[in-house]
């Protein structure tokens, strides 16, 4: 008796282990192209006007001038606000002066003060 060729592909896939990618002896950080570099963060502070906020996702938007500490001309930029509640008062068009932490992942928002 002949098996049928949709059988033997079924029963050819079960037989394939799946392969799955794991760092071997470390962590991801250890991969190449996957690490996360602490040292890298830069901090600096800026001044600019708020042009917008999402309180929900914890964001607000600042049109700010170069803030030279992490290398940066001035831009229109939309930061994460750490921790949240720095935007509890805040409001659109309001002039600020603000800290700012930055890496590779992302840009943050760490202070907000009214100019």
């Amino acid at each position: 008796m002949r098996a049928h060729p949709a059988m033997l592909i079924a029963a050819s896939n079960l037989m394939v282990a799946p392969t799955i990618a794991q760092p071997v002896g470390g962590t991801m950080k250890d991969m190449p192209g996957m690490q996360h570099n602490a040292a890298a963060a830069k901090i600096g502070q800026g001044t600019g006007v708020i042009t917008a906020i999402d309180q929900k996702a914890g964001k607000v938007t600042i049109k700010h001038g170069p803030i030279p500490a992490v290398g940066w001309p001035a831009m229109t930029m939309t930061f994460q606000a750490t921790p949240p509640t720095l935007l509890k008062d805040a409001h659109v068009g309001q002039p600020v002066t603000f800290g700012v932490r930055t890496s590779a992942a992302e840009s943050q928002v760490t202070s907000l003060h009214s100019r």
